[in-house]
């Protein structure tokens, strides 16, 4: 009798859940949070714990029993998760876009066997899976950009945007330092210092530099590389002027942010969108992606989960090799990136090359 391998997923908010539901078709899946009212959802498809993740003492014994862990909670326990993974040899997936760099437990990691895929979400994650490619094809890069967003259909006053993942992940947005390279030096910028209009097929965006490169600041050979996020026209001066007044500051950020993602907590449907393009000399390589909310699910939480999950899979499947594994390095390999892309064309998720 052949056992069925198990996953362990590490949060049931929309990410969460949507991961639980597409590894459920393969694995037996278990979902840990410390909401009741969330684990709800996913008891059709999986076993539930109900524990406080913010006490990592206890992931130890948790761990233990499970090939494979899922971290989709905020960024500020990603270090904390990712570094038990590694003490206890645990393969990983994490879509949390922690603060701190994971690439400095790489070593540790496969010393011990671990198998863990960083960043494994939307952007950075699929962003990254395509820079990868695009600089295996084309080598050191004369340009890469990455414009990027997740945006409502129909966007409401004051401020023409919604919440569409963690709030203080969308608030950091604005207020963390972008890095990016510019004239081929590592070069920091204010996230919205930079207010420019830009037009992607048929939409016309604002964009903004972010800090979204993260590994691939290291991994990618680049003379300018850098990540914009999309906003609909109006949104970010908003945001700049309340960051020029004050309110962002550490004494005010908690009943700003109350304000402010309440007036960005409403009903209509999202998408999401991706332009990413590298070039080199006269070669020029260029991807486009587009999803829509669909099924129950917001596109945010289909792009970011499907791409965890089939992340899971190549970590499963082995194809995966011990340490920590950007998802660029998924790009620079023909097999896994055809897995990806093949993946994401099964979710309907609109992947093509102009």
């Amino acid at each position: 009798m052949v056992s069925i391998m198990k996953a362990l997923i590490l949060g049931s908010g929309n990410v969460g859940t949507l991961v639980a539901y597409d590894l459920s078709r393969d694995f037996e899946v278990w979902v840990v949070d410390k909401d009741e009212a969330k684990l709800g959802r996913v008891k059709k498809v999986a076993e539930v714990l109900k524990l406080d993740l913010s006490r990592t003492e206890i992931l130890d014994e948790i761990f233990r029993g499970f090939e494979v862990i899922v971290n989709t909670l905020p960024g500020f326990l990603g270090f904390r998760i990712l570094k038990k993974a590694v003490d206890l040899g645990r393969d990983l997936v994490d879509v949390s876009f922690m603060p701190e760099d994971p690439l400095v437990l790489s070593n540790e990691a496969k010393q011990r066997g671990a198998r863990i895929v960083v960043d494994a979400g939307f952007a950075p994650g699929l962003s990254n899976v395509l820079v990868g490619h695009i600089y295996s094809k084309l080598g050191t890069l004369d340009e890469g950009v990455i414009n990027v967003g997740g945006l409502p259909k129909e966007p409401k006053p004051p401020l023409y945007h919604q919440v569409l993942f963690s709030p203080q992940d969308l608030i950091d947005e604005y207020l963390r330092p972008a890095r990016c390279i510019i004239d081929g030096k590592l070069t920091v910028r204010d996230p919205l210092e930079i207010i420019e209009e830009i037009r992607i097929k048929n939409f016309t965006f604002e964009r903004f530099p972010t800090d979204g490169l993260r590994t691939l600041l290291s991994t990618i050979k680049a003379r300018n590389l850098i990540e914009y996020t999309l906003r609909w026209p109006g949104h970010l001066a908003r945001m700049k002027l309340l960051k020029e007044l004050g309110f962002f500051r550490s004494e005010f950020i908690e009943p700003t942010m109350k304000l402010i993602i309440h007036a960005m907590t409403y009903e209509t449907p999202d998408f999401s969108i991706m332009e990413v393009y590298g070039r080199s000399n006269e070669k020029e390589i260029r991807f486009f992606m587009y999803d829509e909310y669909s099924e129950g699910f917001s596109s945010m939480s289909r792009v970011t989960g499907y791409m965890a999950a089939l992340i899971t899979r190549l970590v499963l499947k082995s194809y995966v090799d011990p340490g920590i594994n950007p998802p660029e390095y998924l790009g620079m390999n023909d097999k896994t990136f055809r897995f990806v892309v093949d993946e994401v064309l099964k979710k309907n998720i609109v992947l093509e090359t102009c």
